[in-house]
């Protein structure tokens, strides 16, 4: 009986740590909503034979605050480029072995190497978006609104021609860029006299919007209601792609203004903690495979840093100089900094004034 007791036991051990071993074959991604292909996700399942879970974070400091909470658990984090600069102060990540990524060799060189992770040892890019303009085709040419210029949001002028029909983002740091960038600086300056302009500029133009919106202005412009948005490349072309499924009798177009941009680079980071780090790398190679980057872009529509993925994107994104502007649109695009926390609490008392006036 104590034979029989002893193999049993060693049987339920057995079977437990077998469970739990294939519980924990799973790739843990902290993700922003919908930005991987589901056909992407199936792929590796199939390669890794894991599971991929993933968790999802509206913005970056959303996703700071999480990990600074004491989040745990994350074997992969996509991070914007500010976002990572801070991650890497906080020595929050961990290497990336670029000798597991026979893959990595696809990266256009013009997105590494940022100012964020000199060297790419932390990070590797994955997708980025521009902010820019979002518009009516069909309204901007009636009312003969020019698309070229930030004037479109911030020309009382002009506006009071669109009252109502304008949104701008929900964010201190995107729509300040855009004043910046408006009255000839940079989207990174942090002299205050020139952040109190841009205050100024924006609520000059502030009664003509119909709101500050970083979600629902995609519908908004897909139904009709809203006809010039300040927002990002991807959530435009979703708008038009969603125009069209309707059918609606209008096309919702990007514009580059001529002063520039701010551009945003997602990468795939793996935390300092990381439970899985094997499955980590292997995702991030199976990712800069081309035709599996190019998944996204077709997707989405957001421009894509790897060289291997452009034929197989579809010719009429490829196209388009506002998801992949030449040299000269690119030398107008700036990658937004991290700030330091004096800047930071002089922006957020800027944008409390902005928002309570």
């Amino acid at each position: 009986m104590k034979k029989l007791f002893s193999l049993a036991s060693l049987l339920l051990i057995a079977v437990t740590a077998a469970t739990s071993a294939q519980a924990q074959n799973k790739l843990h991604l902290y993700n922003w909503n919908n930005y991987l292909a589901a056909e992407t996700v199936q792929r590796f399942e199939a390669a890794c034979k894991c599971q991929l879970v993933q968790s999802y974070y509206g913005d970056n400091e959303e996703m700071l605050a999480k990990l600074a909470a004491g989040a745990k658990g994350y074997d992969l984090i996509v991070p914007t480029g500010n976002a990572l600069q801070s991650l890497i102060k906080q020595g929050a990540l961990q290497p990336i072995d670029k000798k597991l990524l026979p893959n990595f060799k696809n990266l256009n060189p013009q997105y590494l190497n940022t100012d964020f992770d000199k060297g790419n040892q932390y990070s590797v890019p994955y997708a980025y978006t521009i902010t820019l303009l979002g518009y009516n085709e069909q309204k901007m040419k009636e009312l003969g609104i020019p698309v070229n210029s930030w004037a479109a949001i911030f020309d009382p002028t002009i506006l009071a021609k669109i009252k109502g029909k304008v949104t701008v983002l929900d964010s201190a740091n995107e729509l300040m860029a855009a004043a910046l960038k408006y009255l000839g600086y940079s989207v990174n300056d942090t002299d205050e006299k020139h952040w109190q302009e841009a205050k100024n500029v924006i609520l000059k133009a502030k009664p003509y919007w119909a709101a500050f919106n970083g979600t629902s202005y995609i519908k908004g412009l897909t139904v009709g209601d809203i006809w010039l948005v300040h927002g990002y490349s991807s959530d435009i072309f979703q708008a038009d792609q969603d125009a069209q499924k309707a059918g609606r009798k209008f096309r919702i177009r990007h514009a580059l203004p001529k002063e520039g941009a701010a551009m945003s680079l997602d990468s795939l980071v793996i935390p300092k903690d990381a439970p899985r780090s094997d499955l980590a790398h292997q995702f991030i190679n199976l990712i800069l495979d081309g035709k599996n980057s190019a998944e996204l872009t077709n997707m989405l529509g957001t421009g894509n840093p790897n060289s291997a993925a452009l034929p197989y994107i579809k010719p009429e994104i490829a196209r388009n100089k506002e998801i992949f502007p030449d040299k000269a649109e690119a030398a107008k695009l700036e990658m937004l900094k991290d700030l330091n926390s004096k800047q930071r609490r002089a922006l957020n008392r800027i944008w409390t004034e902005i928002r309570a006036k």
